[in-house]
């Protein structure tokens, strides 16, 4: 298996509000970029959109290292709740339904197809990858609200 680094963010203009994404991938010497937007959506579901397009890009099953600066998503993952909130109905144990099912239920069956292994780093703190794919997440919002 090839091993991918991905880098991923999101970004929203309001929270819900105009939304955009970012992902760099890096293979080699070879380095991909990927942005996109909503016009209305959360931070959440921009942080779990740029997670699963990046995913998406890879052509064949992959070993990946997923860099991102969002708890919501490596918590969601890593401590097992979205898989925990799948086996019950997309019911979490505080009784509510679960945010962003379908972003969800896409990433876990990327999940199936390659092995990820997250990695958290601090927003806005200096990571040269992290602040990229926020600018791209920026810059892709920005464009959709100019039309």
């Amino acid at each position: 298996m090839k091993t991918v680094y991905i880098y991923t963010d999101g970004a929203c203009s309001g929270n819900p509000g105009a939304g955009g994404w970012g992902v760099v991938l890096k293979y080699g010497s070879a380095c991909k970029e990927l942005s996109g937007a909503s016009e209305m959506t959360t931070n959440n579901k921009m942080e779990l959109t740029a997670v699963i397009m990046g995913l998406k890009a890879l052509k064949e099953p992959c070993e990946v290292i997923l860099t991102t600066d969002s708890k919501y998503v490596v918590d969601g993952i890593e401590k097992g709740w979205a898989k925990s909130w799948q086996r019950n109905g997309w019911i979490k144990s505080d009784k509510k339904p679960a945010l962003n099912r379908e972003l969800w239920e896409e990433l876990l069956l990327l999940l199936d197809t390659h092995r990820v292994k997250f990695v958290w780093v601090k927003g806005h703190a200096g990571h040269p990858e992290n602040e990229r794919c926020d600018e791209l997440a920026v810059s892709a919002y920005r464009a959709l609200k100019q039309g």
